[in-house]
């Protein structure tokens, strides 16, 4: 026991344990995804692979803007997610991100066969609406509406 310079005791515990092991935190850095391109024409295909966190920003915006920057011809970005385990919300925004990077000149990203850790985050958050997607054969799943905005309200139900 301690006294304060006020009179009063106080109790001082220490611990030397060691600390508890902590559950897997999927928000915690993680490596970097595997991230991979190829160019055909005005389109080109970009594979993801691993987990679509925070850490998966910096290569897929390089990559991107490497590419809007050597192929001036680019009308279709197909983001292959097929590999894609898990991903939170700092995935979700990197992929607006992508998005938003090609809409200056009016290319369009389409995502390619995004599996369930994917797509369901998308649609509970209604961003699935700002994206084409497609099939792994290519065959259109959903398509975007209202530009990934809001849709019109109709005056009659204001």
């Amino acid at each position: 026991m301690n006294t304060s310079p006020t009179g009063h005791d106080r109790t001082v515990e220490e611990t030397n344990a060691a600390p508890r092991h902590a559950a897997p935190d999927h928000d915690a850095p993680s490596a970097e995804p595997t991230v991979s391109h190829t160019v055909e024409g005005d389109r080109v295909r970009v594979v993801v692979g691993g987990e679509l966190t925070e850490s998966a920003r910096r290569p897929l915006v390089r990559t991107l803007t490497d590419l809007l920057l050597a192929e001036h011809g680019l009308q279709r970005v197909e983001l292959d997610l097929r590999g894609v385990g898990f991903m939170n919300s700092a995935g979700l925004a990197v992929l607006v991100q992508l998005q938003k990077l090609g809409v200056p000149r009016g290319i369009e990203t389409v995502l390619v066969d995004p599996p369930l850790s994917v797509s369901r985050p998308l649609q509970l958050t209604g961003l699935w609406h700002r994206f084409t997607v497609v099939a792994g054969d290519g065959r259109v799943v959903a398509e975007p509406s209202g530009g990934g905005g809001p849709a019109p309200r109709d005056p009659r139900h204001t």
